[in-house]
């Protein structure tokens, strides 16, 4: 249907308003519309919410000053849950009125000329003032009853700056026109600012006399949750801890031959001992692991269990529940293959066989961790699995336990990882580990803002499987400027154990694995030594995780900019907070070889700073310099034996440009998922 004023382009807004967007509590939610008419009386809109709760706001849109069609608001989310939006656009016949008057008085009309202008202002204002009874509106009125006065002061009190205040808080609406609804999903914090940290809990149990590795506990475990906590990490995520196969066990490296105490592959769930509600019992068992869980608490730490759909050859499941799996002709279960790549010691699920029956049973098992005070998941492969199912089980998580937050493990085509975040993932890992000249970060970053309502990234520099060649060959500094990338560009970013100490070992020259891979053998780290012999990065993770907590500007996902530098081995880019105004400026050396230098030149218009000079303070070496606008630029050296980047930190944002830099961004690009 065609409605009185055209209200298009409305966004946020997925998959043509059939699901929700995302957004998390406190955050600056950007809002746009192209709105329109007919010749050339003024029109406006206004953002109207309702909050879960059913409270009611309306916000006045602001109208670019060069596209006059297209309106902006932003709001930030008190309340969790599902919100929902429209917007209404209006004639604003104050507006058209005072165009009018001003450009007849300069033209030099009289006020003869002017009389029916003049009465119908009075009759505007009556409509405004029974509205909101401003003083401002009432003086405004009875100058222009005042025929004594001069045409100019006559008029001027309805025009004047007071009266455009008051009618923007209270403006005066006809031919109201409502636009679709949409809804924004609105999840707690966590779900977009945190800092990720993996670790192997049976990797935790240190070695005995002979320095052999010994399989840890959840009392183990409990110890290096201190250190973790003390490099300023949010959440410690644990690979499965469910019982081990052992049928098809895998050995060390992943061979098909494992020796006597190998203790093969986390991921091949399932054994005598139990399935996905076990305990690994070389961990230990519930109570043991409750007692983790409130130290983890205890130090502002949250725990993530891996929820990896899969299981081994003696899970329980592969006896009583068969209709499963996929069987073959005959008569064997169908174990996983990415050829050439074969998981003998991993059974798929076939969620066709038997649906109904599969739904139920996972989520009864995902309820039990849950129930336990679990309330993050990092789930692996969902791209492997229906995307309806994760829907119906996220959807029915939600139900009764909002909180929950689902980390999707989906290096797949970009369709199916932001399907997924659509489908109600909290968060997705992304390509960024093979994103590493300039051109690429660039391009990448840009699109983690374009497609900042649908999807979360989550920036691992490193997991068990990935080990770029980049960190294989760069040495320190590569692991350095990695870090500083994915803690700066994403307010979401994670690290797998062992990147602090440089390790860099692939299993075979070309590959990605780690040789002697956690994977499939106990992993002893000493932290300490390292720390002690100056090799180790613990202290700048620390440090980058200490500037994120200072820095609002790292704590958004929905603006970024980059600026010019003339070497393609420096990145800088910028970020701003909308709402404190908190501007940091980022700037990388991507080269973890050499020394690199280059004159910056700063998009003044895009950190809000007027012509002229400015301080800056790098928060990574403590040093401040003194800057410029000009075209002339900044001088910039890294060098990677001393420092790989400058984090630093801008003037803030004048209140009244805030906003404007906040939704500038989505004005600026055409990306719809």
């Amino acid at each position: 249907m065609v409605s009185r004023f055209g209200i298009d382009d409305v966004r946020p807004q997925v998959s043509g308003r059939t699901l929700p967007s995302k957004a998390v509590v406190g955050e600056v939610v950007p809002v746009s519309a192209l709105v329109w008419r007919e010749g050339h009386d003024a029109i406006a809109a206004t953002l109207v919410l309702v909050a879960p709760s059913g409270a009611q706001y309306q916000v006045s849109m602001q109208q670019e000053f060069y596209r006059p069609d297209y309106c902006h608001a932003v709001f930030v989310p008190d309340e969790q849950g599902l919100w929902r939006y429209r917007v209404d656009a209006w004639s604003d016949v104050m507006a058209t009125w005072r165009n009018a008057v001003e450009k007849k008085l300069a033209a030099g009309q009289t006020e003869r000329e002017l009389a029916n202008d003049i009465a119908h202002g009075i009759k505007l204002f009556d409509a405004a003032i029974a509205n909101h009874p401003a003083d401002a509106l009432i003086a405004a009125r009875a100058s222009l009853l005042d025929d004594t006065l001069p045409l100019d002061r006559r008029i001027a009190p309805g025009c004047s700056q007071k009266v455009r205040d008051v009618l923007a808080e209270h403006p005066l609406r006809e031919l109201v026109t409502r636009g679709p609804v949409a809804d924004i999903l609105v999840e707690r914090r966590a779900a977009l600012v945190n800092s990720w940290y993996e670790l192997f809990p049976r990797s935790t149990g240190g070695v005995d006399n002979n320095g052999n590795p010994v399989h840890g506990t959840w009392e183990t475990t409990t110890a290096q949750l201190e250190r973790v906590a003390a490099m300023g990490f949010d959440t410690v995520y644990f690979p499965p801890i469910h019982p081990i196969g052992e049928v098809n066990r895998k050995g060390r490296n992943n061979t098909l031959t494992p020796e006597d105490g190998d203790v093969g592959s986390p991921w091949a769930i399932g054994s005598k001992h139990g399935g996905h509600d076990a305990f690994d019992p070389n961990l230990g068992g519930e109570d043991e692991f409750l007692d983790m869980m409130d130290h983890a608490n205890e130090l502002g730490l949250e725990i993530a269990l891996d929820f990896a759909l899969q299981a081994a050859p003696d899970h329980p499941w592969a006896k009583e529940h068969p209709e499963f799996f996929t069987v073959l002709a005959d008569g064997t279960i169908a174990y996983a293959e990415n050829p050439p790549k074969k998981y003998q010691d991993i059974y798929p699920l076939n969620f066709d066989n038997a649906p109904e029956a599969l739904y139920d049973e996972i989520y009864r098992v995902l309820m039990y961790w849950v129930n336990l005070g679990v309330t993050t998941f990092r789930v692996d492969n969902p791209h492997t699995k229906p995307v309806n199912f994760w829907h119906w089980l996220i959807a029915k998580v939600h139900e009764t336990d909002p909180d929950v937050i689902f980390l999707a493990e989906a290096f797949t085509r970009p369709p199916r990882m932001y399907g997924l975040s659509k489908a109600g993932f909290s968060q997705s890992y992304t390509h960024f580990t093979w994103k590493t000249t300039k051109a690429e970060l660039t391009d990448f970053a840009q699109l983690l803002v374009d497609v900042a309502d649908v999807s979360r990234p989550n920036l691992f520099v490193n997991t068990p499987d990935i080990l770029h060649a980049t960190l294989q060959e760069g040495g320190p500094a590569a692991f350095a400027l990695r870090a500083t990338l994915a803690a700066t560009m994403s307010p979401l970013w994670g690290v797998y154990s062992g990147y602090e100490l440089y390790e860099n070992r692939p299993v075979t020259a070309g590959s990605e694995e780690y040789h002697d891979s956690e994977k499939y053998q106990l992993r002893h780290r000493d932290w300490a030594a390292a720390l002690e012999e100056g090799t180790s990065l613990e202290p700048y993770l620390t440090l980058l995780n200490q500037i994120r907590r200072d820095n609002p500007a790292l704590q958004q996902l929905r603006q970024i900019r980059f600026h010019d530098i003339e070497n393609d081995q420096i990145i800088a880019y910028s970020k701003v907070d909308a709402i404190t105004g908190n501007t940091v400026l980022v700037v990388v050396n991507l080269d973890p070889t050499s020394t690199q230098e280059g004159m910056l030149r700063i998009d003044a218009d895009a950190v809000g700073l007027t012509p002229g000079t400015f301080d800056v303070h790098d928060q990574i070496t403590g040093e401040s310099y003194t800057w410029t606008t000009a075209e002339t630029g900044n001088f910039v050296r890294l060098a990677p034996e001393k420092n790989v980047a400058h984090v630093f930190r801008l003037p803030e944002v004048a209140a009244g440009r805030r906003q404007a830099l906040a939704y500038r961004q989505i004005s600026d690009h055409d990306y719809r998922p």
